[in-house]
């Protein structure tokens, strides 16, 4: 029977093994560990976001499948999905949900039209420019709470209101001592929570159909010029193609922002006249009915249906940075 004999090793990779192990293998420890030094700063910003955002939003699951009212705090106990059944079928809950569905598409149509207006405007150069710019931003810059005070007291008051006040300046132009007077809150009140929306929103939109312009390729659209395209060609079938994925991240974020606004609900009608939308449904359950239970369903079931919109709203962000990428 023959006898194997095995080769002795190079002195080469002994040396390798006595100085610490492989060189692939050190190699690959040593890019860990450069991952990980950059990384490491990122850590303590990472700890504080989890404990800020998720362990409230476990705590919320949690209780959500318990029974706990503090009207009655006899009664608390495990409720397994009896507050998510009660969610689906209260008919509160689903007027809710469509006055939220309405108000959002309302709000995010109207301003999306006239951020692009806005924003085609101010794509032409003309004197005063980055003034015209900054006076319209500034409506979304104004704190929420007191951009619905100026439309409740400063607008839409019947009595001291601007809108009324105008109504009878033009009146008694036309020598009429009996101008209308309507009480905007109370004839329309989903409407009169629409338009402080749209004011509010319409500078946001603006601002991304702007970049989306500006991003624009001018040889293209000096091209089409040459071959005696007009200004209309040009916005539909140059413009408006390019505008796409900004149009569908402006829709995308402000439904997102829209469906979770609470401000001018609760501070132009309080909720009343069918204009109570979802986040401030949640807020009688919890602060009125004193129901924690019902009212961390429903805000499990309202972030759940916003994660879904956002989730679009990052695949066509990251669409968009893909293509600025490959330019």
């Amino acid at each position: 029977m023959p006898i194997r004999t095995t080769e002795p090793a190079p002195a080469a990779e002994v040396a390798a093994v006595h100085r610490g192990g492989d060189p692939a293998a050190r190699a690959r420890r040593t890019e860990r560990a450069k991952n990980w030094a950059r990384r490491a700063p990122l850590l303590p910003a990472l700890v504080f976001l989890v404990i800020v955002t998720q362990l409230p939003f476990v705590a919320t699951v949690v209780i959500s499948f318990t029974r706990w009212n503090a009207l009655a705090p006899e009664n608390r106990g495990f409720a397994a999905f009896d507050n998510y059944r009660a969610v689906f079928t209260d008919p509160a809950m689903r007027a809710s949900v469509g006055t939220t569905v309405l108000l959002t598409v309302t709000v995010v149509l109207v301003s999306l039209l006239l951020g692009l207006g806005l924003a085609l405007l101010l794509d032409r150069g003309f004197r005063g420019r980055g003034i015209v710019r900054t006076l319209l931003i500034t409506p979304f810059l104004v704190v929420p709470v007191a951009s619905a005070l100026l439309w409740k007291h400063a607008l839409y008051n019947a009595s001291y209101g601007l809108l009324n006040g105008s109504l009878t300046w033009i009146w008694r132009l036309f020598g009429s001592d009996d101008p209308p007077q309507p009480d905007w809150m109370t004839d329309s009140p989903l409407a009169a929570v629409e338009v402080s929306l749209i004011w509010q929103w319409t500078p946001f939109m603006m601002l991304i159909l702007l970049a989306g312009l500006q991003s624009r390729a001018t040889d293209a659209i000096e091209a089409a010029r040459m071959d005696g395209a007009s200004a209309f060609d040009i916005f539909r079938y140059l413009t408006l193609p390019h505008l796409r994925r900004y149009l569908e991240l402006a829709a995308l974020l402000g439904t997102v922002y829209v469906v979770q606004n609470f401000d001018a609900v609760f501070t132009i009608t309080s909720g009343g006249l069918g204009t109570a939308n979802l986040p401030y449904t949640i807020y009688q359950t919890f602060y009125q009915a004193h129901d924690y239970g019902r009212a961390s369903a429903q805000g499990v079931v309202v972030v759940l249906c916003s994660l879904l919109v956002a989730t679009f709203a990052l695949r066509t962000v990251s669409s968009l940075l893909r293509e600025e990428v490959t330019r």
